[in-house]
């Protein structure tokens, strides 16, 4: 069985009379893609930013690689990554000048050309995020976060507005991240998103867990309960023909 790297007890979120987050209760392990799944305004991203220390919680337990979210937030920072909106970025810096920036805050040795090519953004270096593509910028978003070293990365709706290309190419690249040890957490609105990516889910609603496991185990869970698509499913979607036919590079200009 693989280690628990964060637990959640009965957490538990108000503002005033509205009742964000009811009492959820999950489990991520060590190497997995965690994905955080509901409508807007379920409460998903709200948990999120308590785990990440962003957002004080009402009532209820955290506990992040062992590390008490209670008396231990400092030491929870310095293990984890969290996206940042690209409005967050000096805008007079170049990404080379701003992996340099947070290598300073993070007090991190990491080279940063080395970092960019991780990310298909090598050749862009001098270039400053305002003048990236939507898929450049969510990629050096994902990029910041690695800069740490971290155990876990949380992930907000990274391919939210990206082409089909730019996407796949983030879905391969959190894939990536994962498969040299990093714990990831997603929220996505995107359903084939989370099938794809994501080991297991937890679907919230209304502030409550409603259902927990991995994607095909969910889906096998509705077929046995005698449920039918519409219409017969194909063994390919619209998006693998649109791929199939523009290829699969990267469109960044």
């Amino acid at each position: 069985m693989k280690n628990k790297i964060i637990s959640v007890k009965e957490l538990v979120k108000d503002y005033g009379n509205f009742h964000a987050v009811k009492g959820i209760s999950f489990d991520v392990y060590e190497g997995e893609i965690f994905g955080l799944l509901g409508p807007n305004g379920a409460g998903k991203s709200t948990s999120l930013e308590i785990i990440e220390t962003l957002r004080t919680k009402t009532s209820g337990s955290v506990m992040v690689d062992g590390l008490d979210l209670d008396k231990d937030p400092q030491e929870i920072k310095k293990i984890i990554g969290v996206q940042l909106q690209t409005s967050g970025y000096y805008p007079g810096l170049n990404l080379l000048q701003l992996i340099e920036l947070f290598c300073g805050l993070y007090n991190r040795n990491v080279d940063p050309m080395e970092l960019l090519e991780q990310v298909n953004l090598k050749d862009k270096f001098k270039a400053k995020v305002k003048e990236l593509s939507g898929g450049q910028k969510q990629r050096f978003s994902v990029a910041t976060t690695l800069i740490n070293q971290p155990r876990i990365i949380f992930l907000d709706e990274p391919t939210t507005g990206l082409d089909p290309q730019a996407r796949r190419s983030l879905w391969e690249l959190i894939k990536d991240i994962r498969a040299k040890g990093t714990t990831v957490i997603i929220t996505t609105h995107y359903m084939d998103e989370a099938e794809y990516l994501c080991d297991r889910v937890a679907i919230i609603d209304k502030g409550k867990i409603i259902a927990m496991d991995s994607p095909d185990k969910l889906i096998d869970d509705l077929v046995a309960t005698g449920f039918e698509r519409p219409r017969e499913m194909k063994l390919a979607n619209l998006e693998d023909v649109f791929i199939n036919l523009t290829g699969h590079a990267l469109r960044d200009e």
